[in-house]
């Protein structure tokens, strides 16, 4: 339960955004995969970078929200997979189209112990669906 906790976290403090929240549920470095929508190659970043860059990108909507489920959860030693379903919903008031793109695929999460707990160490993101003004993503961006 404490690795979907963790995964669940990323998620709801983002939506929130709990920015200094959102960095406690990374390791020291976190290799990011999100290629499967934005091309390019996976990025190896510290929660410090993350929560910049998700903080500019994110922020700038009206609001996010970040749905996790089905989560299936292996353990070995002091490593950890979690696999999810996400459906991710973001809202931009915007009078030249739709005011929502929303995506849903799967999440990969790597995580490790760390203390007491659970930090994540990695995470894939696997886009299968989208729906929606996509265009919304431009604006946020920049």
């Amino acid at each position: 339960m404490a690795i979907i906790e963790t995964c669940t976290r990323m998620a709801w403090h983002s939506d929130q955004r709990e920015w200094n929240r959102l960095a406690e549920v990374f390791a020291d470095s976190v290799t990011l995969d999100y290629t499967s929508l934005n091309g390019g190659e996976p990025a190896t970043l510290t929660p410090a970078q993350i929560v910049e860059a998700w903080s500019g990108l994110l922020g700038a909507f009206d609001a996010t929200q970040h749905l996790i489920t089905n989560h299936l959860v292996t353990v070995e030693d002091g490593t950890a997979v979690c696999t999810a379903s996400f459906q991710a919903t973001h809202r931009l008031a915007n009078p030249h189209g739709s005011p929502l793109w929303t995506l849903g695929g799967t999440y990969r999460f790597d995580l490790v112990r760390s203390g007491g707990g659970w930090k994540i160490s990695g995470v894939v993101m696997t886009a299968t669906w989208a729906d929606g003004n996509k265009d919304l993503l431009a604006p946020a961006a920049g």
